[in-house]
């Protein structure tokens, strides 16, 4: 596992720096091919044509050291080491290195073939392949076997054809993969502004919708509300026909509502509504806030009765918010919650044992004070808040519940 973890890093470095890692091959290879030429004169000194150290060094530099560009200009670098290496054999004879630098130019072919351009890509690759068989046959040694050229040049035939396949195939496979990327970005993109597009639409048509249905019958309960007001006192009769025909047109108005709330709601979509938390799930509410530093209990005093639904999702969420700030923030041992119901209203009190201002913070996002005060004057109520005697913090909300008003 660490021998596969290193060669994945060292991998995932190359892909990164390809600059660099193309520079340190070329180095590495002409540091194994000035090896193996001292190797190579070795086995053949004494021979006579034998090639100067620092002569054969610049030949193989000129070779390799191209090899560092081989993906910023792969071309180039082909034409420069085949020209190299023809020179280096030309110039400085037949005992010269012949296993690396040949290995070099075999790269650099492999190199155009996969990053060249594909309109000269083939063009170079077949000269330089011609050129590198015919340095083949000519560095054969006089008196040689013709088996032995021939199987030297089909060698060398077969490696440079095989790299250069190789190649083309990788270049034209990354030129897929990157028309495929580009048409799956300008798909998303399509698909992102269509449904930009289909949004856009869709809130044309709901507010045409609202003008043309809802407003409609709401200017119309206006103008009927102004009637009632101007007869109310001499024509009683007109007057109710007036309100009645108001009530009418308030419940056209929400039926249309609702109908547009379930254009915009999906086949499958949860019901949120029907599952708003109230004054039912207080004693669930307290039991998932008691912990070992807090307990919570709630009283109920008179005949519990359903209310409105929006009074008793604001209840519900008062108690909540006090609940959370006096668990955070009051230092609190014990929270009592009261929920009273009177003829005309519901009351709620939450009272804390804590230091005293358990109410008057909240955590960041929550609604606070304001936000209970707000839901509290949504529906005509009333919040007050402030310390107890003998220490502790009091929340009290009082919510109208007038008859009739579900």
């Amino acid at each position: 596992m660490p021998v596969l973890r290193r060669v994945s890093r060292v991998w995932a470095w190359i892909q990164s720096h390809p600059a660099a890692a193309d520079a340190a091959l070329a180095v590495a290879l002409l540091g194994v091919a000035v090896w193996s030429s001292r190797v190579y004169t070795d086995v053949y000194s004494g021979a006579p044509g034998q090639p100067d150290a620092a002569e054969n060094i610049a030949g193989i530099a000129a070779v390799v050291l191209p090899l560092a560009l081989r993906r910023r200009a792969p071309l180039s670098v082909l034409v420069a080491s085949t020209a190299a290496l023809i020179a280096y054999v030309v110039l400085l004879g037949p005992f010269v290195e012949g296993s690396i630098t040949t290995i070099a130019v075999a790269l650099a072919v492999y190199s155009a073939a996969t990053h060249g351009r594909a309109r000269r890509r083939d063009w170079v690759c077949g000269i330089c392949l011609v050129a590198i068989v015919g340095l083949t046959v000519f560095n054969n040694p006089i008196g040689y076997p013709l088996e032995y050229q021939l199987l030297g040049v089909l060698v060398n035939v077969a490696l440079f054809c095989a790299l250069w396949s190789l190649g083309a195939a990788l270049n034209s496979r990354r030129r897929r993969a990157e028309e495929l990327l580009e048409r799956t970005v300008e798909l998303e993109l399509e698909r992102e502004e269509n449904a930009r597009r289909a949004v856009f639409d869709e809130r044309v048509r709901i507010a045409r919708e609202l003008h043309d249905v809802v407003a409609h019958h709401v200017s119309m309960m206006g103008v009927q509300a102004g009637a009632a007001r101007i007869v109310l006192g001499r024509d009683p009769v007109r007057a109710g026909q007036a309100l009645a025909s108001i009530e009418g047109s308030s419940r056209e108005a929400v039926v249309e509502l609702h109908r547009l709330l379930g254009f915009l709601r999906q086949a499958g979509d949860p019901d949120d509504l029907g599952s708003q938390p109230g004054l039912e799930q207080l004693d669930g509410l307290a039991a998932s806030i008691s912990d070992s530093q807090l307990t919570v209990e709630v009283r109920v005093e008179g005949e519990p009765r359903p209310v409105a639904a929006t009074i008793d999702v604001s209840a519900y969420r008062i108690v909540q918010e006090a609940l959370t700030n006096v668990l955070k923030h009051a230092g609190a041992s014990r929270a009592d919650v009261h929920l009273r119901y009177w003829p005309d209203e519901l009351e709620l009190e939450i009272v804390d044992d804590g230091r005293g201002n358990g109410a008057s913070s909240s955590a960041p996002g929550g609604l606070g004070l304001i936000g209970m005060r707000e839901r509290a004057a949504l529906h005509g109520g009333q919040l007050t808040v402030g310390p107890v005697a003998g220490g502790g913090f009091a929340v009290r909300v009082r919510l109208p519940t007038p008859a009739g008003a579900l």
